[in-house]
């Protein structure tokens, strides 16, 4: 039952991250690495699968080899995280632009310290 649940949540993890490759906002990767961890547990095969990706594969394998993120995408992160406190800030204005600013400073700061 243990390896249903697993694969059930890889599954779910795709779906959001192949949602994610689709709306800039919404990050890709993290929800991949997410269902890798998944389908380690529950499927290897697929687990297999999302790190032989022609496109994603490379970044998943960085991260999991050596908690390294690549130039490219930290700088893609920090500009749809800056996009997003831009659109807050247009929307919803003061204060609330300083909930997705917080985010942004300490997340943004986090991932711009990782390896490269």
């Amino acid at each position: 039952m243990g390896r249903h649940l697993w694969t059930g949540a890889g599954l779910a993890f795709v779906a959001i991250g192949t949602v994610g490759a689709f709306l800039p906002l919404l990050p890709t990767v993290p929800f991949l690495l997410l269902a890798a961890f998944c389908f380690a547990k529950g499927n290897p095969a697929w687990e297999q699968r999302l790190l032989d990706h022609p496109k994603y594969g490379p970044a998943l394998r960085q991260w999991r080899e050596r908690r390294a993120i690549s130039r490219r995408a930290k700088k893609a992160a920090l500009i749809a995280m800056a996009i997003s406190v831009g659109i807050t800030a247009l929307i919803a204005g003061w204060p609330w632009v300083l909930v997705p600013a917080a985010v942004m400073a300490i997340s943004g700061t986090w991932i711009w310290t990782r390896a490269e």
